[in-house]
């Protein structure tokens, strides 16, 4: 059928929209490749040991190709590259199919059975492990594309710009995109806060997510994607669309030409801060246009070590981090060790379900001097970069005591005292958790979790998961109402901050910065320049009528002239 007869009868899909923007172009889908039957003939016991060496050899060459592209990469991309690398070199995946190997198991159906097992492994663990599920079927693909001679799977390559459709992506597609030829992403699958939504964001591609009835875009459809409200729609008339997407382009040219510090159009100044993880992150931030640091994940230094880094280990990490901002913020967040960040020597070895486990500050619960040890390396590192204003808070924070104790263990050591605001309990009682520290900040991506019940990376529960629904933004609202009546700073350091749209709703409630990946700051910057304070108060009061989420966007824009 030709793309003109495909085109005739207007369709409109609807999703879960992540990244702001519109594009019109052919719709191309990718498909992983049909995996081999999942039997075949026992191996002679004098090949076995020829066959684990060809696997070791093509997880190797997945890993180094993964690691190579994670070289370069930026940000969250070049995290998730360096994480899939590494379940390509996991000892446990590899015992497994070793063993099965030595049994006289060919390795390619060894290693579909060992990833098999962990898939369920990782689903029964639920939270962000299960979001990596995609990562190890994607490590499967390319090894077994390896053992058989073929090059490694990937997204389709056209002549022409495309929107590319899938039912998800892993993380290695996504960070390997460019606009220029992938102009949207949909997907069926994922949600507001998977590494395809993160990827994407930091890449600046349009994209949606949890588009259920995808299927119903045929392949080579002219479709046109408005990633501001989440519809992907077939049938609409070209010029109709290339209107559409020109008006666009003139917003993309002034989040280009956008250049900080944040504030709206009536001179109302808004901080906005990066989020980062290690000295290169920092850097790269410094380079462009947050005016510090909202989140620094301390996590990185402690994942690829079997023992506890030693204070003056972590006071070099941290003074990396601190030198970019020489007389910038930077909040750090204490290590947030636990559901999917195992850390061998800090997390239980074993629960049924870590997203509502021992995570966070609850680590400290049988390893005290873990945190201890931590303070005192911010400490130090902070007295030797001492134009740096760091403050300190806490993950996962649920109890006034946990405050009021970690608080104590900060100002001993001269420094700010803060916790993020992720369980709904730190929100009934906001009152009381304020008095005792010095500022806040809300974690959207837990928080969210929380408050709908639903994991965050559930590609089925991405509606439930969206920080716009009106729960979530009512206790964003509680906070922030809150911290002006204390005079307490409260800030928002989840994906939601990237979102220019929700940004302006935030800054209307009351929260005083936002920190996203340093790539978001533009974006957001602009559309807050282009809108007065009063109208982001008039969205954010808007926004509490909404009974679900599409909705609170809709009045959102509608009070802040967009709709």
């Amino acid at each position: 059928m030709s793309s003109e007869a495909i085109n005739q009868e207007q369709v409109v899909v609807h999703g879960t929209p992540v990244v702001a923007g519109i594009a019109y172009a052919p719709a191309a889908w990718t498909q992983r490749p049909p995996l081999p039957p999942a039997s075949a003939p026992d191996l002679p016991e004098d090949e076995r040991e020829a066959e684990i060496e060809a696997f070791d050899r093509a997880a190797a060459a997945v890993a180094e190709r993964l690691l190579q592209r994670a070289e370069a990469a930026e940000e969250h991309a070049a995290e998730v590259l360096t994480m899939t690398a590494g379940l390509a070199k996991d000892k446990g995946w590899r015992r497994e199919i070793v063993k099965a190997i030595k049994t006289g198991v060919p390795a390619i159906q060894a290693t579909m059975a060992a990833t098999e097992k962990f898939v369920l492994l990782f689903e029964k663990a639920g939270g962000l492990m299960a979001e990596r599920t995609t990562d190890l079927r994607d490590v499967r693909d390319r090894v077994i594309a390896r053992l058989q001679g073929n090059p490694e799977p990937g997204i389709p390559v056209r002549d022409h710009p495309i929107v590319l459709l899938g039912d998800d992506l892993s993380p290695a597609d996504t960070a390997g995109l460019d606009r220029n030829d992938y102009v949207a992403i949909v997907t069926q699958g994922g949600g507001p806060t998977s590494h395809t939504s993160i990827i994407a964001r930091q890449l600046g591609i349009p994209c949606i997510v949890a588009a259920r009835e995808l299927e119903l875009i045929p392949e080579g459809a002219e479709v046109l994607v408005d990633a501001s409200v989440g519809t992907v729609t077939m049938g609409v008339p070209a010029a109709e669309a290339e209107r559409l997407v020109a008006e666009d382009s003139a917003r993309l040219e002034l989040v280009r030409a956008w250049r900080g510090p944040g504030q709206t159009q009536d001179g109302v100044p808004v901080q906005l801060l990066a989020n980062v993880q290690d000295g290169p992150t920092a850097r790269t931030a410094a380079d462009g246009q947050a005016e510090g640091i909202g989140l620094f994940r301390t996590e990185l230094l402690f994942l690829d070590t079997a023992t506890e880094p030693s204070v003056a280990e972590q006071a070099g990490s941290y003074g990396e981090v601190f030198s970019a901002f020489p007389e910038g913020k930077v909040v750090v967040r204490t290590l947030d060790a636990g559901s999917d960040k195992p850390v061998p020597f800090a997390t239980l070895a074993e629960e049924a379900n870590p997203a509502l486990g021992v995570r966070g500050i609850r680590v400290t619960g049988h390893n005290p001097e873990l945190l201890t040890h931590q303070l005192d390396a911010i400490a130090e590192a902070s007295k030797k970069n001492p134009g740096t204003d760091v403050w300190v808070m806490a993950p996962m924070i649920s109890t006034v005591p946990e405050a009021k104790w970690f608080a104590g263990l900060c100002r001993e050591r001269g420094l700010k005292a803060g916790i993020m605001i992720e369980v709904p309990a730190a929100v009934i009682l906001i009152d009381r958790f304020i008095e005792v520290v010095d500022f806040v900040s809300i974690g959207t991506n837990d928080l969210t979790q929380y408050t709908m019940a639903a994991d965050r990376m559930s590609p089925h529960l991405a509606e439930y998961t969206d920080p716009w629904q009106p729960a979530v933004l009512e206790l964003i609202q509680w906070t922030a109402d809150s911290g002006r009546q204390h005079d307490v700073p409260a800030g928002v350091c989840g994906e939601a901050a990237a979102d220019p749209l929700l940004a302006c709703v935030l800054i209307g409630m009351g929260i005083t910065s936002l920190s996203m990946a340093s790539s978001a700051v533009p974006a957001v910057g602009a559309q807050l320049s282009q809108v007065t304070f009063a109208q982001c108060q008039a969205a954010a009061e808007a926004v509490r009528e909404a009974e679900d989420s599409g909705q609170a966007r809709a009045l959102a824009r509608q009070a802040l002239g967009l709709a």
